[in-house]
């Protein structure tokens, strides 16, 4: 970093708003390509949405599938995003996040991420096995391998730095970000790119209720940083925005643990009960979707119900071992003995369950592969926000647009920061959207950022 002799500031070629997936992706990739950034980082350490997520990423076609004999190409994924959205994701993000899907992981990868492609289920909505995780299978790990990647290769971190201000001159170039660091000092910053990668508004209740209504009651399970801040600052400066109304919701928050229920659970058999001990929807369409089914019955809880199998498969992620040491899991030896843990009319919940058989497609629509059948387990759940969908208008390179359509002179924005590819509604969430906007994002801003200072260089 060169002190500036004009204003006094510090001064970087590229600054990224916020450290976690998005990010630490650009970071890495600016810094492959030889160009120096400083990530500013509002907590102590890089954690935001993707410490509280599963970490798991899709992307296709990557040498991880092909390993594993899984057919996928970039059109693939891109028709299931818009089966997924029933066509309302913006199809210029749709388009360039698939496809740069594959080779965003292959750079994470050449720099020391250890990927794996996951196995024994299909997400909601893919058609194909195309979900890639740590081996630890979390998302903490996630970003802490990102991090360690990112200040590997030379990119600077400056944590406790909240971006509180964009200071731009007239042609809405930003000229410096204006910083609170501890004890409430602000400090300035000057640079020549600006990549804006610090989340959505998820943790903003007045704009919660203003355009995710559905959610105005339901418990934020995303991170403080979720502020909207990244929208206020494009506001300031004319930008455009999109698709505020989409959102990522998640019917598996565990009550009162406050723990996320991987939806696997229910991609292997497992089903949702009211209180009443009645399911009340298709649990395949998505868990995102469900976090509005499940807040619509009595008390705003469900229980997610499965076997032995089912548990078996739920031991093998880290968080829900975490949530049953917290004492969310309830076991029972047969289905009045699940009746008594639920509270509800033993006969009631014996019919619900002897709906569930091989081959048999419900009324809801969802067909089942096998039975379930005692011992039981359950957990009790709600429908929370995760993060929301919606943000900046941006094209293809994550440039920010302006209200007119035509690009911000120097200012960038992906992940939860964005707009993403899940349109403008929450069924239309695709498992894993959030981190691949975020990662695919990411590297598509680094790349169009380095190119950009490539091309000044070259008229100078």
């Amino acid at each position: 970093m060169a002190a500036s002799a004009a204003s006094g500031d510090v001064s970087v070629p590229v600054a990224i708003v916020g450290a976690g997936a998005c990010g630490l992706t650009a970071a890495i990739a600016l810094r492959e390509a030889g160009v120096e950034c400083l990530l500013l980082e509002r907590d102590a350490r890089p954690q935001g949405s993707t410490a509280l997520s599963s970490g798991f990423i899709p992307a296709a076609p990557t040498r991880w599938q092909q390993e594993a004999g899984v057919d996928d190409s970039a059109a693939c994924f891109a028709a299931d995003i818009d089966a997924k959205s029933q066509g309302r994701a913006a199809p210029h993000l749709v388009r360039a996040y698939t496809e740069a899907s594959a080779a965003a992981l292959a750079l994470l990868a050449r720099h020391g991420i250890t990927f794996e492609l996951l196995d024994g289920f299909l997400y909601p909505g893919h058609s194909v096995r195309r979900m890639h995780a740590l081996p630890e299978r979390t998302g903490a790990a996630l970003v802490s391998a990102l991090d360690a990647a990112a200040v590997k290769l030379g990119a600077d971190l400056l944590c406790n730095a909240r971006v509180v201000a964009l200071d731009a001159d007239r042609a809405g170039r930003v000229q410096r970000l204006c910083l609170e660091r501890p004890g409430g000092r602000i400090e300035t910053l000057a640079c020549a790119r600006v990549l804006l990668a610090c989340n959505g508004f998820g943790g903003d209740a007045a704009m919660v209720a203003e355009h995710l209504g559905a959610m105005r009651d339901a418990p934020f399970a995303g991170h403080a940083g979720n502020d909207g801040s990244a929208i206020r600052f494009g506001r300031a400066l004319g930008a455009s925005l999109a698709d505020l109304s989409g959102y990522q919701g998640h019917g598996g928050w565990a009550v009162p643990q406050g723990a996320l229920i991987s939806w696997a659970l229910i991609m292997r058999g497992g089903v949702q009960v009211n209180a009443q001990g009645v399911r009340f929807h298709d649990e395949s369409a998505g868990y995102s979707e469900a976090a509005a089914a499940v807040l619509a019955q009595p008390g705003g809880v469900a229980w997610m119900v499965f076997d032995e199998p089912v548990l078996a498969l739920a031991r093998s992620f880290p968080d829900f071992c975490a949530a049953e040491a917290a004492g969310a899991l309830r076991s029972a030896a047969d289905t009045a003995a699940l009746a008594g843990v639920i509270g509800c009319d033993a006969s009631v919940l014996a019919r619900t369950v002897a709906g569930i058989g091989a081959g048999v497609t419900d009324g809801f629509g969802r067909r089942f592969e096998r039975a379930l059948s005692p011992p039981w387990h359950a957990v009790k759940v709600t429908g929370a926000l995760f993060h929301t969908q919606g943000g900046l208008d941006i094209d293809a390179s994550c440039r920010v647009r302006r209200r007119d359509g035509a690009p911000m002179p120097n200012l960038w924005a992906a992940g939860g920061a964005a707009r993403g590819v899940s349109g403008d509604a929450v069924w239309g969430y695709l498992s894993g959207n959030g981190l691949l906007s975020a990662v695919a994002g990411g590297y598509l801003a680094a790349q169009a950022i380095a190119a950009s200072l490539t091309r000044t260089r070259d008229h100078r």
